[in-house]
């Protein structure tokens, strides 16, 4: 004999099966919530490391132009110092540190000098308070030029003995050891005016010092 519910009963499982329904989607619509939640998160979590590596790319190239820029801004000669002083060994940091270049036209070398000038002396005690100021030794190469009159081998020679006059003196005048010191002669391979005239040439004649460390 077949059994009819009642109409309280069928709407009762009706009711029952639809609050069911109502939970389950809940529950889903909850874990949907939480793992928005969770997935919103990590992407803000990457978006914020994705800008931090930027910022590093960003900072790393803006240093590496600033130091572009600062091997530009020394002379040739200045970064051919720092690269023998750096293969020889003798610098702590391999780091730049000033440029002095001692030229007044006559004043300081007069043609076929070596003589330094009053003028160069106390050139060369201002470049020695500088380099004796320094944290650490700061090791020196100083660099002899001549103008273009005379042979090659004479204005190296000639370069030279200007080199060698500035090294005694910051030796013998200002106490820098003689092992913080290396001179060199360019001659007249690097000028840094025109050789044609009066002017350019005096310019030519000069001792150039390069402190590093």
């Amino acid at each position: 004999m077949r059994k009819v519910l009642s109409p309280a009963l069928v709407v009762f499982l009706v009711l029952g099966l639809s609050l069911t329904g109502c939970a389950t989607k809940k529950y889903v619509n909850e874990q949907i919530s939480e793992f928005d939640q969770v997935t919103n998160t990590k992407i803000h979590e990457l978006q914020d490391t994705v800008e931090g590596n930027q910022k590093q790319i960003s900072d790393l190239a803006a240093n590496q132009a600033a130091l572009a820029a600062d091997v530009a801004a020394i002379s040739e000669t200045a970064q051919e110092a720092l690269a023998r002083a750096d293969a020889a060994g003798v610098l702590a940091a391999g780091t730049f540190l000033a440029e002095v270049t001692i030229s007044d036209n006559d004043t300081t070398f007069g043609f076929n000098k070596y003589t330094l000038s009053d003028d160069a002396k106390a050139q060369l005690d201002e470049f020695a308070a500088v380099a004796l100021a320094i944290e650490g030794d700061a090791y020196i190469e100083i660099q002899g030029h001549t103008d273009n009159i005379g042979s090659e081998s004479y204005n190296l020679e000639l370069g030279y003995k200007r080199a060698e006059a500035a090294m005694r003196y910051l030796n013998m005048e200002a106490g820098i050891p003689l092992f913080r010191m290396n001179v060199i002669s360019y001659g007249e391979y690097k000028p840094i005016a025109d050789n044609s005239t009066k002017e350019g040439r005096a310019q030519n004649r000069r001792v150039t010092l390069i402190a590093m460390q």
